[in-house]
């Protein structure tokens, strides 16, 4: 995933930009789902005029991989609520965990709303009484099975790592797993370190559960590149040599493309969002997950929508109706920590450590408490 709206455009030209699988029940009043009366646009009106009032500060945490990676969602708020100040701070997802973690228990939570890749946090900090209980406007449209019933939290859309490939290859790019192993793509493979991201790492064991250790050591006899981040890993091919990577979203470069195989497994998930408890801006951050999850913005927003009656991108199925990717899967395969950290452990035998600054903060400046990309603490 690339730093702009259009390189997440870009991921989602394979048509993808777990949590409870509960439905949406009778909560608590403060839970209740906006006002079904009124429009989502008259109950945004009323909560962009209490943010307004609480100050028109938000900070967002959002999981990626590069600074400004988000600033797409970031613009289109603004420009929509002109009298919001945002900052919204890119991190490795397994790094803005820990760092609220950090937060929660200092008594000293600086982040307003978190969007990120590791779900398994999101039960976990309902249970500790971290997250605020809030269902945003749009609640009643979210597929039910990514959505916590009591409102704590919910998936905001989709985000799908699939195949990565250069313009130059034309019709000759592979696009399943075994195609990857050909003698033609020797020393010209970029992959992300799977032992560094955990959706990469599902997508290798997706692969070595169907196709066995064997297929890794082949793909590993291809002498590919390893490097930290999936948006440089795919904005790697098409240059340097570099012809094909499976496992990222795509690069609005202009030198790939991507695909989405037919029978090798693949991964989506619901990036999924919350409210701290702490938060210092509620009503902002009120907002902010109500507009995210509104029809209006997911709608004009890329890939698959976590919304029931927002239709499918063109030319794709609907995100719950591939027969070898499970959008739950990545939930679920995150929810085992130790299996995890035993199947990391074995594939860092293949793919070596982890070398490489943290792509997202290079200068190691974002610290513990950041309001902004720049390392302000809050």
């Amino acid at each position: 995933m690339k730093s702009t709206r259009k390189a997440w455009a870009t991921a989602v030209a394979l048509g993808v930009l777990a949590a409870s699988g509960a439905t949406a029940a009778a909560a608590a009043p403060s839970a209740r789902p906006a006002s079904q009366g009124a429009s989502e646009d008259e109950q945004l009106q009323k909560l962009y005029k209490e943010a307004v009032a609480e100050g028109g500060r938000l900070v967002v945490y959002a999981g990626g991989d590069k600074p400004g990676q988000a600033d797409y969602l970031k613009n289109a708020f603004v420009k929509q609520f002109p009298r919001m100040k945002v900052d919204t701070v890119v991190d490795f997802s397994k790094n803005h965990d820990a760092r609220l973690d950090n937060q929660i228990a200092e008594h000293k939570v600086v982040a307003d709303v978190v969007h990120l890749q590791t779900l398994d946090d999101f039960p976990r900090w309902k249970k500790e009484g971290a997250l605020e209980q809030y269902k945003p406007v749009g609640w009643n449209k979210v597929y039910d099975k990514i959505k916590d019933k009591d409102g704590y939290y919910t998936g905001l859309f989709f985000i799908g790592f699939a195949n990565v490939t250069a313009t130059t290859l034309g019709d000759n790019a592979p696009v399943e797993a075994q195609d990857f192993l050909k003698p033609e793509y020797k020393d010209k493979l970029v992959f992300t370190y799977p032992n560094d991201d955990d959706a990469v790492l599902y997508y290798f064991k997706q692969l070595t559960d169907k196709y066995g250790f064997d297929y890794l050591q082949k793909l590993r006899a291809q002498n590919p590149k390893f490097v930290r981040g999936t948006a440089d890993a795919s904005a790697q091919v098409g240059k340097d040599g570099y012809v094909a990577n499976f496992g990222s979203s795509g690069s609005s470069s202009g030198l790939s493309k991507t695909s989405i195989p037919e029978k090798s497994p693949w991964v989506a998930w619901p990036q999924t969002g919350a409210i701290l408890k702490d938060a210092p801006h509620k009503a902002a951050a009120k907002l902010y997950l109500s507009w995210v999850l509104s029809k209006q913005y997911q709608q004009t927003s890329y890939g698959w929508s976590a919304r029931t009656d927002v239709a499918a991108p063109a030319g794709r199925k609907g995100i719950f109706d591939y027969d070898n990717m499970n959008p739950l899967g990545l939930g679920k395969f995150m929810s085992d920590r130790a299996a995890l950290d035993r199947y990391k452990a074995r594939i860092s035998l293949y793919v070596g450590d982890v070398k490489g600054a943290d792509p997202a903060d290079p200068e190691s400046k974002l610290g513990l408490y950041p309001v902004d990309q720049n390392g302000t603490q809050g």
